[in-house]
């Protein structure tokens, strides 16, 4: 395929999958059960930490997340109690345990009440255009409290050469406005263009089949060839192309 082809062949797809019944079978459907700003980004962004493997487990866990703060996201972590936090303890998806869980609680409590929220903490890292630093940032940020070094392994950093495959896709959910309802593009200060495609083992794939990406890992230097590719097809909305790459991954083997 020419560029002009594989334009066309990617924008074709974007438009099978970049619709309101993709929401069913995607860990996106738990901040949709919310309406409220700060509640669609809390529980958008602790789902989005426990995105890795069987999406059937990563959404089950996601509800029970949603249980375990009485459907009110915002509400708890604001003003959980102790006690409120000793119900999180036995909560486990793969590596991530009740305590990394009560962590982050109480990491979002200080980032809502010391930094005016999690749009703002990602706004003041913007460096070049780019959402690398911006992730790195929103890290320190997020460690500020006192917390087990085990849990920091659970927020990626980019500046690591991590492809930070699970924020880039909440920052996809977040930032991104389309037409068919799937992502929310509720923070209206970062542009969809400053995104980056989140990377893993399905996108990575179909991106070497499709010439789009020649590195073999799937870490920082292949998302930044992956999203150099990307933005020459639209440099306005670049991980539109994420649904594409998605959806011929994982729903058509390609």
């Amino acid at each position: 395929m020419n560029k002009t082809e594989l334009k066309e062949f990617l924008d074709a797809k974007v438009i099978q999958y970049n619709r309101p019944d993709f929401i069913e079978s995607d860990p996106i459907q738990i901040p949709h059960l919310f309406n409220k700003k700060e509640d669609i980004e809390i529980a958008g962004f602790l789902t989005a930490t426990i995105a890795w493997g069987n999406r059937k487990s990563i959404i089950n866990n996601a509800k029970k997340m949603m249980a375990l703060m009485d459907q009110s996201p915002y509400d708890f972590v604001i003003n959980h109690q102790e006690q409120d936090l000793e119900a999180l303890l036995p909560f486990v998806h793969r590596t991530f345990n009740g305590t990394d869980f009560i962590t982050f609680i109480k990491s979002l409590q200080h980032i809502y009440n010391q930094h005016q929220g999690l749009e703002s903490v990602f706004i003041e890292g913007i460096k070049n255009d780019s959402l690398q630093n911006s992730i790195h940032h929103f890290k320190k940020v997020f460690f500020e409290i006192d917390h087990l070094p085990r849990t920091q392994k659970h927020v990626s950093d980019p500046l690591k050469n991590s492809a930070a495959k699970r924020i880039n896709m909440y920052l996809r959910w977040m930032v991104r406005t389309d037409n068919t309802g799937v992502d929310f593009g509720i923070w209206n200060n970062i542009k969809p263009s400053q995104l980056s495609c989140p990377l893993d083992v399905h996108s990575g794939n179909v991106a070497r089949k499709l010439g789009l990406l020649t590195r073999k890992q799937n870490d920082g230097k292949a998302l930044a060839e992956l999203d150099k590719a990307l933005r020459k097809l639209d440099s306005n909305d670049p991980v539109k192309y994420d649904f594409a790459l998605f959806g011929l991954g994982v729903f058509e083997g390609f």
